[in-house]
């Protein structure tokens, strides 16, 4: 089984942290990210992974080469910035599993297994969301979705605070998804071009830790919860 993992924007929020170092080998509790979601990949039976790479991408590859905790590691350098969609089109060049992960590379998760993923998804789905709880919903793009887990509508960025179940940017796909990519394009971004527009796309909730480390002070949460674990 194979997973895309996507590393390869600017990180601008956290500045001088990653202005040299790609965000995913920032270290968290004596591990770097990539370190933590291979550990979920392995648990989920992944054997390769698909670094979906560009700014950095020189540095990337010599600190992580092609074997990295005991993953199999490929890359798929943008040579210009694609979006999630456009990254995730090009990564799938060299995927030839359904299904296969996609994770943002900049997502941590305590407690949980990518093993309920697979467990929820069926044939006939496009693909699995992880719907992740939050006490503050406004960073983020709220799931609604109906008591069987369907999705019903993505919600953006919204202006009230208040808890609710967010997009844990980690997806399990069915190839069939890249039916829903717009056609003939080569930069667009899966949050707002494609999953609106698929039908049979379903969401996985879940309360455990989701953190995602792109600004200081959600990376500085990291570093102290995951040193407990």
């Amino acid at each position: 089984m194979q997973a895309i993992i996507l590393c390869g924007g600017l990180a601008t929020r956290l500045g001088e942290t990653a202005k040299t170092l790609p965000k995913i080998l920032l270290e968290i509790a004596g591990k770097t990210v990539l370190e933590w979601q291979i550990h979920l990949l392995t648990d989920a039976g992944v054997t390769e992974v698909i670094l979906a790479s560009g700014h950095l991408h020189d540095v990337l590859y010599e600190r992580v080469g092609e074997v990295y905790a005991g993953m199999h590691i490929r890359y798929a350098k943008e040579e210009k910035r694609l979006g999630t969609g456009g990254a995730v089109q090009n990564a799938m060049r060299q995927v030839d599993t359904s299904p296969f992960f996609v994770l943002n590379g900049d997502i941590l998760l305590a407690n949980f297994s990518l093993r309920e993923m697979l467990a929820r998804f069926h044939k006939g789905m496009a693909g699995v969301l992880l719907s992740v709880h939050v006490p503050d919903i406004r960073p983020y793009g709220e799931i609604v979705s109906d008591s069987d887990g369907q999705i019903q509508t993505f919600r953006e960025k919204q202006p009230t605070r208040r808890a609710g179940y967010v997009n844990g940017a980690m997806y399990l796909f069915d190839r069939s998804i890249t039916e829903a990519f717009p056609k003939g394009q080569e930069v667009f971004s899966l949050e707002r071009d494609v999953f609106p527009f698929v039908s049979n796309l379903y969401a996985l909730q879940t309360d455990e830790g989701w953190i995602d480390i792109g600004v200081p002070e959600r990376l500085a949460y990291a570093r102290k919860h995951f040193a407990r674990l």
